[in-house]
């Protein structure tokens, strides 16, 4: 479908473009960018909200900036919309997200602009700052912007990156865009006044002057430049509460200023390029800016899928029958019901109660859930804590994102052998989001760490199981389990304690054995009823367990079949598969095997049946494998 496109933004394909532009003519264009983008989201989907806030911000830094020269780093990448339809790939915008299409996010591979590939949170300032350096010690002038969020300012890697960037004397400007709160128009027109002061030219040469003169005066005594700066930042923090945070790691604040005024934004950020060193910007913006709806429900308008700009109403598919639930709220709601069975159990997750479905918890029992914000290592390390004390913390974490804590499950839970049950969600792939949200090494890095019980559900009602396993365990526990819809329609079941390390045989097979671990074992079960059909006997295992595996069951297949697949929608690296493998020749067998999973490499953006088929794990991918192992001829 061909969106219509403004009369400014019809000439506009790259930041050149741009900044052939009048200065007037910015707040047209920034409307017909944010209508291009309500467009577009509204048909294909996506990212809606963060790009919106952003738009004036985007425009403004573009103009003002000579990109790519200068380079941007923006923060998880949510936002990045507009500026990936100003930088070469407006023409290509409709494939966004899309199987064999534009990624969601910044990426190298994709665009010269694109300076830092992201999708998780807090890594922007670091990068930048990196960046930067390297650009100093090499002798180039360039400037080096990084686009943080208030959200991602949370992430203690930010911190990291601020306390090293304050005494590096690096060209670096951080741009703070902070959609918490709206500007009071009183207080925000002194402190736009003030941040003209502080960013103009005049101003910091008579500063950088009077600093040079104050050096070589003993007028105050030996310390005059400490007095002054002292002075200076009491009257900063008295007047702007925000700077003293920044301040405190050397970092030169400005701000806030109205993140939405792009005139405005353009002439500070000219004047940002004059002052050396590292310094902040602070900006206010709304998320969802320009579409009512959007700025009303900011969690909702996240990535709300398509929907009619008109109306506001979201499109979504409707079934006449009954429809299995996502595991997200099997999970969110199966926690609700032991913790009103155990009063010992907490809920906590690293911001995202609603994407984990944790707000169920937080709605029945909110003294008993904690959402941490983004701040994985803390969030396991808190589990730990409450864990030494008798509690039994569910740690609910995208699998992803787990690896951001890989140190703290390993020194501070597993080491010490403490009772955190690890919920792992968007476990495999996680489809549009592409590579950086992929779910695919947890299996491999988790199985390798004693004391640490790794599991994975078939389905809902194993789900439901495991976690009550969990519960009673009395050790650290991680289950796994991926984005999107299960099988079961009647999924409330009563529990029934699994014993750890037992897998269970799902149809009996006197040709072939298949060994799955997780949901890919309805796959299976599929590929099993299509083999039938030509005459070949498959026998279907759900091993559950990945540590501890069933040996009594591997034992019981590896001597009864000559040929063994097995499936996983993990990397094959050191997974399931190669768990089974090394089995195999521990014990000496001779089995024909075949494993099926993510291989290595890092795989794209698409849907998750389209990424299976990919990596041929879908049920006729499964299928296929079994004729070629079986060496079969189909006619």
């Amino acid at each position: 479908m061909q969106i219509k496109q403004g009369p400014l933004l019809s000439n506009v394909n790259y930041p050149e473009d741009l900044r052939k532009l009048e200065k007037q003519q910015l707040n047209q264009f920034s409307e017909e960018l944010r209508n291009y983008i309500v467009d577009h989201v509204s048909i294909y989907g996506g990212h809606l909200g963060a790009s919106l806030g952003v738009v004036e911000l985007t425009v403004a830094l573009h103009y003002a900036f000579n990109t790519p020269i200068d380079q941007l780093v923006w923060d998880v990448g949510h936002q990045a919309y507009g500026h990936k339809i100003v930088t070469g790939r407006k023409s290509d915008f409709h494939s966004n997200r899309v199987y064999g299409g534009l990624s969601g996010f910044p990426k190298r591979s994709e665009s010269k602009f694109d300076s830092f590939g992201v999708g998780h949170s807090s890594t922007s300032i670091s990068a930048a700052l990196g960046m930067s350096i390297a650009n100093q010690t090499e002798g180039k002038n360039r400037q080096h912007i990084a686009v943080i969020g208030d959200g991602a300012l949370t992430g203690g890697m930010a911190f990291e990156a601020m306390n090293h960037a304050g005494v590096s004397n690096s060209n670096l400007i951080i741009v703070l865009n902070d959609n918490c709160m709206s500007i009071d128009p009183n207080v925000g027109a002194l402190k736009e006044y003030l941040t003209d002061i502080s960013t103009s030219q005049i101003y910091n040469k008579f500063r950088d002057e009077a600093w040079k003169i104050l050096g070589k005066i003993s007028k105050f005594g030996p310390n005059a430049q400490e007095l002054i700066s002292s002075v200076e930042n009491s009257i900063k923090t008295f007047l702007l509460k925000q700077s003293n945070l920044f301040e405190s790691f050397n970092l030169r604040y400005f701000g806030p200023v109205d993140g939405h005024d792009v005139n405005h934004l353009v002439h500070v950020f000219n004047d940002l390029k004059q002052i050396p060193g590292p310094k902040i910007l602070h900006c206010i913006t709304k998320k969802g800016k320009g579409y009512e709806a959007a700025e009303k429900d900011q969690t909702v308008w996240h990535a709300p899928g398509a929907f009619d700009k008109i109306s506001g109403e979201i499109h979504k598919n409707f079934s006449s029958t009954p429809q299995p639930p996502k595991y997200q709220d099997v999970f969110g709601h199966t926690l609700v019901e032991l913790a009103k069975e155990n009063k010992k159990i907490m809920g906590i997750t690293p911001a995202m109660p609603s994407g984990s479905s944790m707000n169920i918890m937080m709605e029945a029992y909110p003294e008993r859930s904690f959402d941490v914000g983004i701040a994985e290592q803390h969030a396991v390390t808190f589990s730990a804590g409450l864990a030494t004390q008798g509690v039994i913390p569910f740690c609910n974490i995208y699998s992803t994102f787990i690896q951001r804590a890989y140190d703290q499950v390993i020194h501070d839970v597993c080491v010490q052998n403490l009772h955190v049950v690890f919920c792992l969600d968007r476990a495999g792939f996680a489809g549009a989001d592409g590579p950086t949200h992929h779910g695919a090494y947890d299996i491999a890095f988790m199985r390798c760490i004693p004391n640490l019980i790794v599991s994975a559900p078939m389905d809902e009602s194993e789900l439901r199981n495991l976690m009550y396993t969990a519960m009673n365990e009395g050790r650290p526990f991680c289950l796994r389990y991926p984005r999107g819809k299960g099988v079961l329609v009647d999924w409330r079941t009563p529990f029934s304690k699994i014993e750890v390390g037992k897998g269970r045989r799902i149809k009996e097979g006197r040709d072939i054995a298949l060994l799955t671990f997780g949901t890919v074992g309805n796959y299976a079960f599929t590929a099993c009823n299509e083999l039938e059909k030509i005459g070949v006997s498959a026998a279907l295992y759900d091993m559950r367990f990945v540590k501890p595996i069933d040996k009594a069951l591997l034992h019981d297949v590896l001597k009864s079949f000559k040929y063994v697949i097995t499936v996983e929608d993990g990397c094959l690296m050191g997974g399931f598969g190669s768990a089974v493998a090394e089995f195999v020749v521990d014990h000496g067998y001779h089995t024909k095997l075949e494993r099926l999973g993510i291989p290595d490499r890092m795989v794209e953006h698409g849907t998750q049946l389209e990424l299976h088929k990919e990596c041929g794990f879908d049920p006729q991918g499964i299928y296929r494998s079994a004729i070629k192992i079986l060496e079969i001829e189909i006619t």
